[in-house]
């Protein structure tokens, strides 16, 4: 049985692709950091008869991650989904405290988990890494520097460990959503659900399902073929500047 691990799976796309991989035939490993969430996760997934197994710990640990991650044997395919946007100033006026949650996570979390994962996958000769990025990460907008400048960091790793692991055929594909309705903009405003559903109003998002499907589909193609970069949006956007919303 192949092997996934998903990071960040206690919402939205993370827990939503752990969902659809089960049913696809993976024994799931959900990692995040909330562990009432992830044993109901795995409650889930066994009762509709796949396998799931729990790891609570902080990507934000080099160490915790080595801990948690090295005595797995084998990984075919790894979900680096664990993120956060925090905040929504201008630069000046920016919480550095936000800053530090965005690149410990989203930089320097992914670079961990891919070290010890990545080296599991060179050695078995086969594996599909998973980034998920975003627009933010090429489209830099007003209030996001630095939620966007460690997307862009994630589009960068991505192309490049797309290029160290290419002789091993490891397989690395960047997801990059627009618009995905989860807990990200409550996050973002720091439990503040006015001004998170403000985001979404007079637009139907694209969900953690919507992400996970393509997840899947890219997940299944034949071994010579590789997504390198996929753009989704919902219909009603264009761009991270660009929105349609309906009154």
């Amino acid at each position: 049985m192949k092997q996934a691990l998903i990071t960040g799976a206690t919402s939205g796309i993370g827990r939503a692709t752990a969902l659809r991989l089960a049913r696809e035939g993976y024994a799931i490993t959900a990692t995040g950091r909330r562990a009432e969430r992830l044993e109901a996760l795995r409650r889930e997934i066994e009762a509709a008869g796949g396998h799931c197994t729990t790891l609570c710990f902080d990507v934000r640990s080099e160490e915790e991650v080595r801990r948690a991650l090295e005595p797995i044997e084998t990984i075919d395919l790894l979900v680096n989904n664990a993120g956060l946007a925090a905040g929504l100033e201008h630069i000046d006026c920016g919480d550095t405290r936000d800053w530090d949650a965005m690149i410990d996570t989203n930089v320097k979390g992914l670079l961990y988990v891919t070290r010890v994962v990545s080296a599991k996958m060179v050695a078995a000769g086969h594996g599909h890494i998973f980034n998920i990025g975003s627009i933010a990460g090429t489209e830099p907008y007003e209030n996001g520097a630095v939620y966007c400048a460690s997307k862009h960091a994630v589009h960068a790793i991505s192309q490049a460990m797309r290029a160290d692991l290419l002789a091993a055929g490891i397989k690395v594909t960047e997801i990059r959503p627009g618009m995905v309705e989860t807990e990200f903009s409550v996050v973002r405003f720091h439990g503040d659900r006015a001004a998170a559903d403000r985001v979404y109003e007079g637009v139907e998002p694209l969900t953690g399902d919507d992400i996970a499907e393509a997840i899947a589909w890219a997940a299944q193609l034949p071994a010579h073929m590789n997504v390198n970069d996929m753009v989704l949006m919902p219909a009603q956007q264009a761009g991270a500047y660009y929105t349609c919303r309906k009154k």
